[in-house]
């Protein structure tokens, strides 16, 4: 357990919600790049989510690539003023929730199914070292600073088309092999990341976005044709995919775009906005 910062607000507490919306949150519900209109979009988007939770219409978590700590450090510098209901940080690999008295809690259930993973970062390094020996593929490691024990991530540097391919293909087969979980996208420059590289994500077998979507439907009995799941890049398309109601906002990476489209109704908190009062009256 462990104190988060007071100044941030909790959405109404939702037992049995009527829609469950799994969100990404860097360039999807938060844009880097803040000015004073994406504020007052996002303070409406704030509005209308503790509306709906407040009838118990409506649920929404984070599903997020980053780390607990810097989702709740950008919360801060943004100006936002609610914690969502839930954080699925480090790309699904772990879950928050947060009581009256600020105190942040894991679930429990979650924790377990991944230790029953095995998942071990010595076994990662040891296949980043084979790929590399073996194959001449080289990853680059990430800043792994609070980040998830569950996750590890590297930077694969683009080189041609069809080498790209081999390599990609080389990795998922490997990772398979290791009994390791692997997400591959293509890098988002506007998060901050170099833009000619990939994104590669080590983690548990039976974790990431797409599951974190079916355990918490799961949890609270609600079925996917009332879920809502919205991202901008690669490794959304999982989640979004995995429910009935899924989309890309307008400002998705062209690479998630190729992979799904079903469009929100603008950029940003807009697009989650106006795609919600659309469909949930």
């Amino acid at each position: 357990m462990h104190l988060i910062p007071e100044n941030f607000k909790k959405l109404p507490k939702v037992e049995s919600p009527r829609h469950i919306v799994f969100c990404d949150f860097d360039e999807t519900y938060f844009p880097h790049k803040m000015d004073e209109l994406k504020k007052i979009n996002l303070k409406s988007l704030e509005t209308y989510l503790y509306n709906h939770a407040k009838k118990e219409n409506l649920m929404i978590g984070w599903v997020t690539g980053s780390s607990l700590k810097s989702v709740l450090e950008k919360m801060e510098k943004g100006g936002l003023e609610y914690l969502p209901h839930f954080i699925a940080s480090g790309l699904g690999t772990e879950i928050a929730y947060f009581d009256e008295n600020h105190i942040l809690f894991t679930d429990k259930k979650w924790e377990m199914k991944l230790k029953e993973s095995n998942f071990k970062v010595e076994r990662v390094e040891k296949l980043v070292r084979k790929i590399k020996r073996d194959y001449h593929i080289t990853l680059i490691l990430q800043t792994q600073i609070g980040n998830s024990k569950y996750k590890v991530n590297y930077y694969y540097r683009k080189q041609d088309i069809i080498s790209d391919a081999r390599n990609i293909d080389i990795l998922r087969k490997l990772a398979n092999e290791y009994q390791l979980g692997l997400n591959i996208n293509q890098c988002n420059p506007l998060a901050g990341d170099p833009e000619d590289c990939y994104d590669v994500d080590f983690i548990p077998t039976g974790s990431g976005k797409d599951e974190i979507v079916r355990f918490i439907l799961e949890k609270y009995r609600q079925s996917k044709d009332n879920a809502f799941a919205f991202g901008d890049s690669g490794n959304d398309l999982s989640m979004i995919k995995s429910v009935e109601n899924g989309y890309l906002m307008q400002n998705a990476t062209d690479e998630a775009k190729n992979g799904h489209d079903t469009l929100a109704i603008g950029e940003y908190s807009l697009g989650i906005l106006n795609t919600l009062k659309e469909f949930i009256k």
